[in-house]
């Protein structure tokens, strides 16, 4: 589990934003439809924000987030990962994510990552990046080795190597990476240790992508939530990053 449901974003809401935001249902290349949640400035915006959730899918944490993204002039798209084995209906918090997520594929995520990237393209966003936290960072890395013409690809705490079953992770696929990579990593994580993390910008580094991986020293999994008041320090850089890392990249 990543975040707890009554956590927040620790961004400051922008107070009098004009944003709108809706619920959506969009359909993947193999007929999967699948839940999102669009939020949006009301000024035209050429670059869009693909969200890609921890391991229990769209819930509020980042609804809001998308909120927060479209309140600073951006188009934000969450996606939910579990169209194909749960629908396209709201969840309660008693909702049993694991076996969905081990129903579904990297590759049908992917599927789902490019169908959220053709709708924001299709909203006028020029440059689309992908921003997603746990199981989400790593699906963003491996969203810039998918050939989905990203900005780029955040990911915050997310498992650089291989799956447990052996699927190789965006180290192991870092010569597919063709967009640049911010990797923003808990130095205090249990599962995801300064080894893995050597690894993972080593092999960036020599397959010639631009990236930077940050660690946020004694920081836990999930140190990205208002609840972490210690951790603030950390959640307002980090955020800082990620929004130079969009300025930066936007065509």
């Amino acid at each position: 589990m990543c975040f707890e449901r009554d956590s927040s974003p620790p961004i400051p809401v922008i107070s009098g934003a004009a944003v709108s935001h809706d619920d959506l249902v969009l359909e993947a290349s193999d007929g999967n439809r699948f839940a999102a949640f669009l939020a949006a400035p009301d000024e035209p915006a050429e670059t869009g924000v693909v969200i890609l959730p921890d391991v229990r899918g769209l819930y509020r944490f980042y609804e809001e987030l998308a909120l927060r993204f479209a309140e600073r002039g951006y188009q934000a798209l969450a996606i939910d990962y579990f169209g194909r084995t749960a629908g396209v209906e709201k969840r309660g918090d008693d909702f049993e994510y694991r076996p969905h997520v081990e129903a579904v594929s990297p590759e049908e995520i992917q599927t789902d990552v490019k169908a959220a990237v053709e709708h924001l393209r299709s909203l006028g966003a020029k440059s689309v990046f992908t921003v997603g936290f746990c199981m989400g960072g790593r699906q963003s890395w491996l969203a810039a080795a998918g050939g989905h013409g990203l900005a780029g690809a955040v990911g915050f705490y997310g498992r650089p190597g291989e799956s447990a079953d052996g699927a190789p992770g965006p180290q192991q696929l870092a010569s597919r990476i063709d967009a640049p990579v911010l990797a923003l990593q808990a130095g205090a994580d249990e599962h995801i240790t300064a080894e893995h993390n050597e690894a993972f910008e080593r092999a960036l580094a020599d397959a010639g992508v631009e990236h930077e991986l940050v660690v946020y020293e004694g920081a836990p999994h999930s140190f990205f939530d208002r609840k972490q008041e210690e951790f603030a320090g950390a959640s307002d850089d980090a955020w800082s990053r990620v929004l130079e890392f969009l300025e930066r990249y936007s065509r």
